[in-house]
């Protein structure tokens, strides 16, 4: 794995230094190494790394990808079952392999270190191989893009199960910064850790952003400090945007679209200071080494503005499917790489649609929700949003909209007459429900798919607009 000789080296250069924070635990750069090295040359198998945030999930991951060795990090959330089932399907990977003692470094760049698995908690996820080259090269382009350094103190909240976290935990050995987490997600944890630790960056989704700035806004919470932001998982809003600047006015928040398969595509930058938070679907200009192209499904170019697939030509791409591969998700058109989300280039800039499996279609029109989310956030006195579709005996499937209001008084004939001149007539929502707060999934994410759950089955979370 690519950050374990830097790990040696931080070990040497600042031993007694703190490397990992979790709660009341901590390890120092050389007692992380340590621990890890002693892990390593048991010849204990660490294949499978199934367990919540804490400091001995790091000893396992740095043990996990020493030498030879390949590593599958699985949620402890998820059902027993699933997680026999993932287990399975490694063990045939691993059957062949050998086993024993490695020492604590890196292995060939050009062999496998990871197994990734595309998140789901019922059906059994995709499993994928990343190489040891690629993570080194998304290193090296991460931390100079984002500013990260050594003298970091970066808090990352959620479950390092999840690849945004893991990505970060790894990142942090490899430039040497001191790498905080908390064994659950918590507001007043997450502020006492700011506040006392001197943390610097904060790594996180859009939703936790949010509840951690609004409540430090209104708590007081000093977040002076902190000069990094970075964000990806979903779009910013505008409400998250905009509180995280009032609540950590020094920061630089970043934000970037990416996927587990991909890597890093495009990101953008808001800088402290700057006028008022725009939103929409632009998610900013290619990742620095990477191609970004938008193809239809013949692998033809698509003109300025057009949809098509999100396709990109990097050296950070994954190496593909160990198993589940359908054919429909990450596939290569044309010699790029791509997931199949939709989008669409604009003077350079990328805008994101979604998944093909999110799209809506409506009286035979496609309609993607991340459009008509981005102009109702636009509009006065909404303060987020979630679009689905659900099925309808007229037209195939009808468009909903969940609107978490910024004030009370806010009613569909507003809503309505601000998509006028907005929306084509076809995509804009025929049902509205107010909600006190947007369905995530257990990471943090907006899940369109539980908002459809709530319109079907008449949730109390979900009440009429009037």
């Amino acid at each position: 794995m690519p950050f374990l000789d830097r790990l040696a080296r931080w070990a040497a250069e600042k031993p007694d230094d703190v490397a990992l924070v979790c709660g009341g635990d901590r390890l120092s750069w050389s007692g992380l190494r340590d621990a890890a090295a002693d892990l390593a040359r048991s010849g204990a198998p660490t294949g499978i790394l199934r367990e919540g945030n804490g400091v001995g999930f790091a000893v396992r991951w740095a043990a996990g990808v020493a030498g030879r060795r390949e590593c599958a990090v699985l949620d402890p959330l998820w059902p027993q079952e699933l997680a026999d089932e993932v287990a399975e399907r490694l063990a045939q990977r691993w059957s062949r392999t050998p086993t024993g003692p490695d020492e604590l470094a890196d292995g060939d760049l050009s062999s496998s270190f990871l197994v990734g698995l595309t998140s789901g908690t019922t059906a059994l996820p995709k499993g994928f191989s990343r190489t040891r080259d690629s993570w080194r090269r998304s290193f090296e382009a991460s931390s100079a893009c984002f500013g990260l350094t050594p003298e970091d103190r970066v808090l990352v909240p959620g479950p390092l199960s999840a690849s945004l976290n893991l990505y970060t935990l790894s990142e942090c050995l490899y430039a040497g910064a001191a790498f905080h987490t908390l064994a659950h997600f918590d507001v007043a944890d997450a502020h006492a850790e700011i506040a006392r630790r001197g943390i610097t960056r904060l790594v996180l989704v859009p939703t936790m952003l949010r509840v951690l700035a609004e409540r430090g806004i209104t708590g007081d919470v000093d977040a002076s400090g902190i000069t990094a932001i970075v964000c990806a998982g979903q779009k910013l809003d505008r409400r998250t945007l905009e509180a995280g600047r009032r609540w950590a006015p020094n920061a630089t928040v970043w934000e970037y679209y990416g996927a587990s398969e991909l890597s890093f595509v495009a990101a953008s930058r808001h800088d402290p200071g700057e006028g008022p938070a725009e939103v929409g679907t632009g998610v900013g200009r290619a990742f620095p080494g990477v191609e970004v192209a938008i193809l239809d499904d013949g692998g033809r170019p698509v003109p300025d503005g057009t949809a098509g697939n999100i396709c990109v030509r990097s050296p950070l791409v994954s190496a593909g499917y160990v198993w589940g591969d359908d054919g429909e998700a990450f596939t290569s058109l044309g010699g790029w790489a791509t997931v199949r989300d939709q989008g669409f280039l604009e003077d350079g800039v990328l805008h994101v649609l979604g998944r093909l499996a999110d799209m809506i279609n409506t009286g035979g029109a496609n309609v993607y929700p991340h459009e008509v989310e981005a102009a109702l956030a636009m509009l006065p006195g909404v303060a987020e949003v979630v679009v689905t579709g659900v099925p309808d005996d007229v037209r195939g499937q009808r468009i909903v909209a969940g609107i978490v209001p910024a004030h009370a008084g806010l009613g569909q004939l507003a809503l309505r007459a601000g998509l006028e001149g907005t929306l084509a007539p076809v995509k804009r929502p025929l049902q509205y429900l107010q909600l006190e707060s947007l369905p995530t999934t257990e990471r943090g994410k907006l899940s369109r798919a539980e908002f459809a759950r709530w319109v079907l089955e008449g949730d109390p979370r979900a009440r009429a607009l009037v």
